[in-house]
């Protein structure tokens, strides 16, 4: 078709398109749309909240939940979210109570979006674990209420599933070669294909002796000693037990869990890599993220990091630089639901894939949405998996199940997972307040985890 018989043809549609304007046909179809709107919505207002609080339980023991529980101006409509700090649970209660419900009340439950973009920056100061916790548990809830009113579980408001179930991995540990071998034999039979090993506790802290800083009276009696040296020689040894005694087709995982100097990493993944594991996580600490160029490109393990960062931002170099195979991202220490499915999207272009940090100290909400977002997205790797107590399923009915080593959720409306308050109290948190273990070298310097 010649340029003038194009251009004639564009002309007699904008032609016929102004003259249906002029006859009132456009603006009758608009018309009949805002009608159809107006009569679906049978002019209702807006609901809005009313009350968001948080509530803490420790079903898991001495685990301490907080449970954010978002009430609206709908009688019997609510929302549930994951706001839990293990460690400082109790300023995340007086965040959400004192700061994010006088915030939040009156607005709409279906600007998801705009709260949490307002709420982010409502103490100015952002990015921090108490708030970002805070805020995820609203994030949460709303996303909750979103789909309670849809009638659809969240996976399928954000373009439906990409996967039956979520393949997850579990952990064996023990400070014994043959013990850790059949712990994973073990956990092979019940369906897992992906195992995380560990000789002992992190670092191997077994194997360190003659804690020197013990005798000369420095750090309190309970800090733990690592020293670098004796784990190092033993994790290769680990991991060649392994293969040898459950085989090659079993995927192995390990968790350096930063204590180790960074050059000592790049030393540590080259040795590993013959015994080709799946990942290795947190190789390097996140003060040290520079090094992951050099530790890249020394060699070919892959490499999960992310679970202690706070901003998104943090994972922003590693995603675009290709740096990580895997994101470690803490849900609740993000934010939320809306951040990470960002960051989900993110990393997709650049051939990163999800490892969603899944600990004993998510509850089961926080869980609910890692899964709804495994289901969904196209660049999922693996999920850590937890198995929770009786009493959590019972004061979280609806908890997701492990089976054949998938993780398998509901369909029920919103996250697919309740919470029964009044059976909550009979578990109250622990009287002592939670920090993490000090550990420390010989001389007694503090090792960050």
């Amino acid at each position: 078709m010649s340029s003038s018989l194009t251009r004639r043809a564009a002309l007699k549609t904008f032609g016929l398109g102004a003259g249906l304007s002029a006859l009132g046909f456009v603006d009758r179809g608009a018309r009949a749309a805002e009608d159809a709107t107006a009569k679906a919505n049978k002019g209702a207002k807006p609901i809005t909240i009313t009350r968001v609080r948080a509530i803490t339980c420790a079903t898991q023991g001495t685990i301490r939940f907080v449970v954010v529980k978002v009430e609206t101006s709908e009688p019997g409509l609510y929302g549930l979210g994951c706001g839990t700090f293990n460690q400082r649970p109790l300023t995340v209660v007086t965040a959400v109570n004192e700061y994010l419900d006088p915030f939040a009340r009156g607005r709409n439950v279906d600007d998801i979006e705009d709260i949490w973009q307002t709420a982010y920056t409502s103490s100015y100061w952002r990015n921090g674990p108490v708030m970002n916790n805070a805020l995820s548990g609203l994030d949460m809830a709303l996303w909750d209420i979103k789909g309670k009113r849809a009638g659809l579980p969240v996976y399928q408001l954000i373009g439906g599933r990409s996967r039956f179930a979520v393949d997850t991995y579990t952990h064996c540990a023990a400070g014994d070669l043959k013990v850790l071998a059949e712990l994973v034999k073990a956990r092979q039979a019940e369906g897992f294909r992906h195992i995380r090993i560990q000789f002992g506790g992190y670092g191997s802290e077994q194997l360190n002796t003659k804690p020197d800083f013990r005798a000369a009276g420095f750090g309190l009696p309970r800090d733990s000693h690592m020293d670098s040296l004796p784990y190092l020689q033993v994790v290769p040894k680990m991991f060649a037990h392994i293969r040898e005694a459950c085989g090659e087709t079993v995927e192995l995982l390990h968790d350096v869990h930063e204590r180790i100097e960074p050059i000592e990493a790049i030393r540590l993944c080259k040795e590993l890599e013959k015994y080709r594991p799946f990942f290795i996580e947190d190789a390097l600490a996140p003060e040290q993220n520079e090094w992951f160029k050099q530790l890249r490109a020394a060699t070919s393990v892959p490499l999960a990091m992310g679970e202690l960062f706070n901003s998104p931002h943090e994972w922003v170099p590693l995603i675009k630089e290709r740096l990580i195979d895997f994101l470690r991202v803490h849900l609740t220490q993000a934010g939320g639901f809306t951040p990470t499915r960002k960051l989900a999207a993110l990393a997709e272009w650049f051939g990163v894939r999800s490892a969603w940090h899944g600990p004993g100290d998510l509850c089961p909400l926080g869980h609910a949405a890692s899964l709804h977002l495994d289901l969904n997205i196209h660049n999922f790797g693996i999920q850590e998996s937890v198995n929770f107590n009786a009493a959590t399923r019972e004061v979280f009915p609806g908890t997701h199940t492990l089976k054949n080593g998938y993780a398998i959720i509901n369909d029920a409306p919103g996250w697919g997972v309740d919470f029964d308050e009044e059976k909550a109290k009979k578990y109250p948190l622990p009287a002592q307040p939670g920090y993490w273990e000090p550990v420390r070298r010989r001389d007694g310097t503090a090792v960050r985890p």
